[in-house]
């Protein structure tokens, strides 16, 4: 097979994965990933119970379920859950994970806009910073909407990182004038450069913002579209694990929840 032809098979998709998958290992490493304390732990339940409630068995999928991060947030909720991601290397940290917090959640791969998941199997589907990245969210959030069981919830959380605000520009100023405020970045060079060819091709590539996620998903057949920009309470506490200006900057960009319900 020529070079050539490969390419002409590799993807937007496949690039997605494999920046996904080269992302893994130092995944957990990092603030606003992992959970780095039990205040920030408690900050993500009472988020999910406002918009959940309690599991109590509840069938929960973690759609792009990476390291497993918010499965076990939802599964210390006592949702049954099931964590689907299409990355092998994030997958293995998942399983190693819950191997060794002893929790009883099934990881799964697949495409989160793809599932393969039977229809009407689930009463919650969640997805944290997984929407920027969607090439057709239109098909993904009519996906979603045939996994859940009627009455079932969607909740999404994410966020608008591309649009430049008069924070992000403020920013550069103080970085230009204080080498080193911003902290380390975590991506090499090569990593950030596929980052912003991905941001380039996808559906939100100038940001994904609550507004239009809201009306895609109404326009999916979901109900009850609300819009929560309370996310203060997380924001607050990855802030004491963030240089001062990395935590302005996440106070000040347009966060949100998103909660949706199969009529």
């Amino acid at each position: 097979m020529t070079d050539a032809s490969v390419m002409s098979n590799y993807s937007l998709r496949d690039e997605i994965r494999e920046y996904w998958s080269a992302r893994a290992a130092t995944f957990d490493t990092q603030v606003g990933h992992e959970i780095f304390s039990e205040e920030e732990r408690q900050a993500w339940h009472t988020l999910f119970l406002r918009h959940l409630g309690p599991g109590a068995g509840c069938r929960a999928l973690d759609l792009a379920s990476g390291t497993g991060v918010i499965s076990h947030l939802l599964h210390d909720l006592g949702f049954d859950v099931t964590g689907l991601d299409w990355s092998e290397a994030m997958l293995n940290q998942a399983r190693a994970k819950a191997e060794k917090r002893g929790a009883s959640i099934r990881f799964v791969m697949g495409d989160a806009e793809r599932t393969l998941e039977k229809p009407e199997s689930y009463d919650v589907l969640v997805t944290r910073h997984l929407v920027w990245t969607l090439v057709d969210p239109k098909a993904a959030f009519r996906e979603w909407h045939n996994l859940l069981k009627p009455g079932g919830r969607l909740l999404i959380v994410d966020g608008d990182f591309v649009s430049d605000t008069f924070a992000k520009r403020l920013i550069r100023v103080i970085e230009r004038l204080l080498p080193g405020a911003g902290g380390a970045s975590h991506a090499p060079n090569a990593m950030r450069e596929t980052h912003e060819r991905i941001l380039s091709q996808v559906y939100f590539s100038r940001g994904a913002r609550a507004e239009e996620v809201a009306a895609l998903l109404r326009e999916a057949g979901f109900a009850h579209v609300a819009i929560d920009h309370d996310l203060k309470a997380i924001h607050r506490q990855q802030a004491k694990n963030l240089p001062w200006l990395k935590g302005f900057e996440r106070a000040t960009q347009h966060r949100y929840a998103v909660v949706a319900r199969k009529g």
